[in-house]
């Protein structure tokens, strides 16, 4: 298991970035994708057509989300942790991601950077 820690600068406010990653409508928009989501704590998510899913832990409007994505059978769950700041430039999004499996650890990289917050930054350009 390993964990990923980065931060992204987004050039959008924070109220925006938090309303692009929790609102389904929205995350079609940047994905490209249709998107399962909700702001309720315990309710389950998908995006990319079930390729990420897991379950919403907490939100704090504007500035935090907390999940758990599901990769199988593991026994210590998989955490992902978004903490947005204001940023003159926008938002800094703060990013990490705990105990992904070893074998799925470059794609989950790679999608943070490309598919997730790389596609919402180039959104807002």
């Amino acid at each position: 298991m390993k964990d990923y820690k980065k931060h992204f600068i987004v050039p959008a406010p924070p109220e925006d970035v938090y309303r692009a990653l929790t609102n389904p409508a929205t995350i079609q928009l940047w994905s490209g994708e249709p998107a399962e989501m909700s702001t309720e704590p315990g309710s389950e998510f998908s995006l990319w057509e079930g390729s990420i899913a897991g379950r919403n832990l907490e939100f704090v409007e504007d500035k935090k989300i907390v999940q758990q994505w599901y990769f199988g059978e593991q026994e210590e769950d998989s955490i992902v942790t978004i903490i947005l700041h204001p940023d003159k430039k926008g938002t800094s999004a703060e990013l990490k991601h705990t105990n992904i499996p070893d074998d799925a650890y470059a794609d989950i990289v790679e999608g943070w950077q490309d598919a997730y917050f790389g596609a919402l930054i180039d959104f807002y350009l």
